[in-house]
């Protein structure tokens, strides 16, 4: 190969006239998305444009490329989509260079200006247990959908090489959310570990305002500007949001092949069957706690087609709790605590309904019988593995994991290699499960302590 191809096909990924032309369609794109932003047209309703623009991309690119059962392998298709995710993963990336600095400053402003009385304890009780009932809530579902689905019992599968990773105690565990080292936590981006940390220090600095305002007055002023200067930020970033969720769903579908999809096509409608009965149990709940859902959807849909297409909870959280909190009315500190936490503990989508559907899935693929004691050591498990699996694309391996290794299956890991094979396509609806019970256990829990601004959340100018 010379030196030109090499530059062309290897460093600069441009060498076929097709991806030339993709890229184009997709600056066209984002000069039509300009020009609907001029026009004052809403945020939520781009957004929802840009998701049919993206799916409408994807899929004209699987049909250029002949709907190839592995699309990567095809040269026009691997660059398209690595030139897309500079746009499309590129913006999660600035999302998320902003989710340390979020939670910590968040959480550490709202202590700090706390009204003196606040009870820290009543928060983080009512965020555990509304946490531990949604999440067991979205396992029964998982489990039921699964079985009335017969995932897997019409498939044969050949054991592939997937491995499973390695699973800790659930002492290990919980030991490993305590920050022992608060730099190494902003690294692994453990969000219970940075909600902790913050909280500490909110604490010892609104103690310190007692006896030594004086003192400390510097360090809260600082941390209130931090707080509007990161918002600021956020805000900047996410007007870009619409032009990322055209690349990112485009990206998604155009890499994976059809034939890949059809050999588990029933555990992906199952998936997505168990992700819409919970998401209408959470409107249920919502609703139960005098909440109106419709407003709820209105508001939060920018938020839902984010998560839809990123695939990262995490990647979410600044626009989560600026819509928690700008539009809905939530108090900063409920957003903060609760969205942070639902990052990385009790995710209904990741660490509820899809390990679920996975052991179902595993027992009808090997013939192993579901009986009552199985179904109750499934949830069991599940449900405390839930507070272990980070929001971040890619936790599919650990959540399966936990969930067969918890019920002594470890060793048929290698048969769901099928379901990682085809793991964007269902991460988009469990990610979207993940976020949206962030955002409705937030709400719970801010009605249930009295904090909730109804007449904001019902302001539509909001």
């Amino acid at each position: 190969m010379d030196s030109i191809s090499v530059f062309f096909e290897e460093f600069l990924m441009i060498s076929d006239i097709k991806t030339v032309i993709f890229i184009l369609v997709l600056f066209a794109l984002f000069y039509g998305m300009k020009i609907i932003e001029k026009k004052k047209v809403a945020f939520s309703t781009r957004m929802i444009i840009a998701t049919v623009i993206g799916l409408i991309l994807g899929v004209a690119v699987q049909v250029v490329s002949g709907f190839a059962k592995d699309p990567m392998e095809i040269t026009f298709v691997a660059e398209t989509t690595k030139w897309y995710s500079l746009f499309g993963n590129g913006f999660i990336d600035l999302i998320r260079m902003l989710v340390i600095p979020l939670i910590m400053v968040s959480i550490i402003h709202v202590i700090v200006n706390m009204k003196d009385g606040a009870n820290i304890g009543a928060l983080t009780k009512k965020t555990l247990t509304v946490t531990v009932i949604m999440v067991a809530i979205s396992v029964i579902v998982g489990l039921s959908v699964g079985m009335l689905f017969k995932v897997g019992s019409s498939m044969s599968v050949e054991q592939g090489s997937a491995e499973i990773k390695e699973v800790t105690t659930i002492v290990d565990t919980l030991r490993g959310l305590i920050p022992s080292n608060p730099a190494k936590a902003m690294v692994d981006v453990n969000i219970i570990a940075l909600v902790i940390i913050s909280a500490f220090f909110g604490v010892g600095a609104k103690r310190m305002t007692k006896k030594y305002m004086d003192v400390v007055k510097p360090f809260i002023d600082l941390i209130n500007a931090l707080q509007k200067i990161i918002m600021s930020i956020a805000m900047t970033i996410i007007k870009w949001m619409p032009y990322a969720v055209i690349a990112l769903l485009a990206n998604t579908i155009a890499q994976r092949g059809i034939e890949s999809i059809k050999e588990v096509g029933i555990f992906i409608i199952a998936l997505y069957v168990s992700v819409i009965i919970m998401f209408i149990i959470q409107l249920i709940a919502i609703s139960l706690f005098g909440i109106n859902p419709i407003i709820y959807l209105k508001k939060g849909v920018a938020v839902m087609v984010l998560a839809f297409t990123s695939r990262s909870s995490v990647g979410c959280l600044p626009l989560t709790i600026e819509t928690l909190v700008d539009k809905m009315g939530v108090n900063d500190g409920t957003a903060s605590f609760v969205g942070g936490f639902g990052t990385t503990a009790g995710m209904q989508g990741c660490a509820g309904v899809f390990p679920a559907l996975l052991l179902v899935f595993v027992c009808n693929v090997t013939g192993t019988p579901m009986d009552i004691t199985f179904i109750i050591m499934a949830l069991v498990v599940i449900v405390i593995g839930s507070f272990g699996i980070a929001g971040i694309p890619g936790t599919a391996t650990m959540a399966a994991s936990v969930a067969l290794s918890g019920v002594g299956m470890a060793s048929l890991f290698p048969t769901i290699s099928p379901i990682l094979a085809i793991d964007p396509i269902i991460d988009m609806g469990r990610t979207l499960l993940n976020v949206t019970g962030s955002m409705t256990n937030a709400l719970i829990v801010d009605k249930s302590l009295g904090q909730l601004n109804m007449e904001h959340f019902k302001d539509m100018s909001k």
